[in-house]
């Protein structure tokens, strides 16, 4: 027997039908989609409801002949709720395919269905486990599809909370009490069960596990948003740096082919001089070109490490439980504002043109001030450079500013008595009652 928990029929059904044909192999399809829901046997007189779900007929009908009284007729899964009631007509393609299961993939399906070592088991099954389907968090145990059904059918169970099978359930109990631990004690950053709140963390900022979860899943969405942020500009960076590497060495190729041609004029004299100055140029280029360079990679494997952040905080978002998200969120949620915020001014267009000026002039100055220009042209190489800044300009607006904003808390370890601290411990008033904060060496 196996419990259905998806199904999804119709991106398979030409590939089972081939495979059922050839030499009798066994289908190779999940089985849990030929079940039904309600009596989780193989399906009998296949129906599909107008949400995409499949049952037997006879149950699927019995189902909605006792809520008729009610008028309502909804999918036992997914809760869909249907008006008028929906005329229900054999699925004949997926009674096929039911019945090739029957014949070729009975036992290879039954397999598939119990749990193996990686799996976790149904706590609720005997004999040989089925694997679960659903955690329940109130309940701390994991049910197959099976078991898991007065979840669904029973009013009892509807705030329950249901998660992805888990084997760490026991996490969430009180390891003095032995109860669910289902608030969060913010002065000493731990979940704690209602008699933690009233016993050694009785005085303390708690809230509701639940509360605190949404709340820093916020912040967590906050914090990934900054490191796209930051990524992004990077990114940038990177790609100006790009541009420049290649405007540098456009312009110096502009340079260098101009002073060739002004240095052809001078003839023999100048030779020596013309390879000075070539020699000078590209010497400058290499030295730019490599600074770029060197900047380059160190903004590429920022962005690596912004990105393999920006994954592990996208994982934090997935998860459902709350202590495990609260366990594991401090170890990822410390992420300040970045100190090495980065901005490249545009680049010059005239990184060796003014090289290039001062040799054009020199075939009319060379008879009378040889010397002085060649001191000049020396001069002007050595003063060609790239225009970056490591330094963000200052910011002008509320958005400018917002992007340097922080979360401060106030210590109630060192907190006057006659300080009122609410609001998570983020706004403080002056009371003329005294406050009874827990004594700290602090």
């Amino acid at each position: 027997m196996w419990c259905l928990y998806k199904s999804n029929f119709c991106s398979e059904t030409f590939a089972v039908i081939q495979r059922a044909a050839m030499a009798h192999k066994v289908v190779e399809l999940d089985p849990d989609a030929f079940c039904c829901w309600i009596c989780l046997d193989l399906l009998k007189d296949p129906v599909t409801v107008p949400c995409g779900h499949s049952y037997c007929m006879g149950c699927i009908k019995t189902h909605w002949d006792e809520g008729d009284d009610r008028k309502i007729h909804c999918c036992p899964q997914c809760r869909q709720a249907f008006t008028p009631r929906p005329v229900l007509v054999k699925n004949t393609t997926l009674a096929v395919l039911v019945e090739e299961l029957k014949k070729t993939g009975l036992e290879a399906a039954a397999d598939h269905c119990y749990a193996g070592a990686e799996d976790v088991a149904c706590d609720f099954c005997t004999g040989r486990k089925l694997k679960s389907v659903k955690s329940c968090l109130q309940c701390l145990a994991s049910y197959c599809g099976k078991h898991l059904q007065p979840h669904y059918q029973s009013l009892t169970f509807n705030k329950h909370k249901l998660v992805e099978p888990s084997e760490k359930l026991q996490e969430n109990v009180c390891s003095c009490h032995n109860e669910v631990m289902k608030l969060f004690c913010r002065s000493d950053h731990q979940c704690i069960c209602y008699l933690c709140s009233v016993e050694e963390h009785k005085g303390h900022d708690t809230v509701s596990a639940e509360t605190e979860h949404s709340e820093k899943q916020r912040e967590l969405k906050v914090n990934w948003q900054r490191i796209q942020e930051r990524i992004q500009d990077k990114e940038k960076g990177v790609k100006v740096l790009r541009q420049g590497v290649e405007a540098i060495s456009r312009s110096a190729d502009e340079a260098v082919g101009k002073s060739e041609e002004m240095f052809a004029e001078l003839n023999r004299l100048i030779k020596k001089w013309r390879s000075d100055v070539k020699q000078q140029i590209r010497s400058q280029q290499e030295t730019q070109v490599k600074r770029v360079k060197e900047m380059e990679k160190k903004l590429e494997e920022d962005i690596t490490e912004l990105k393999r952040m920006d994954a592990e905080l996208e994982k934090l978002t997935h998860i459902e439980d709350h202590k495990q998200f609260l366990h594991s969120y401090p170890s990822l949620s410390k992420i300040t504002e970045a100190t090495d915020s980065f901005s490249i001014d545009m680049f010059s267009l005239r990184y060796f043109q003014d090289v290039t000026a001062a040799v054009s002039e020199l075939p009319l100055k060379l008879q009378h001030s040889l010397s002085e220009e060649w001191t000049n042209i020396s001069l002007r190489l050595t003063q060609v450079d790239v225009l970056l800044s490591k330094s963000s300009p200052e910011p002008q607006t509320r958005a400018d500013f917002l992007k340097y904003s922080c979360r401060i808390t106030l210590d109630p370890n060192t907190v006057n008595t006659q300080l009122l601290l609410s609001e998570g411990n983020q706004r403080v008033t002056h009371v003329h009652q005294k406050q009874t904060y827990p004594a700290h060496l602090d």
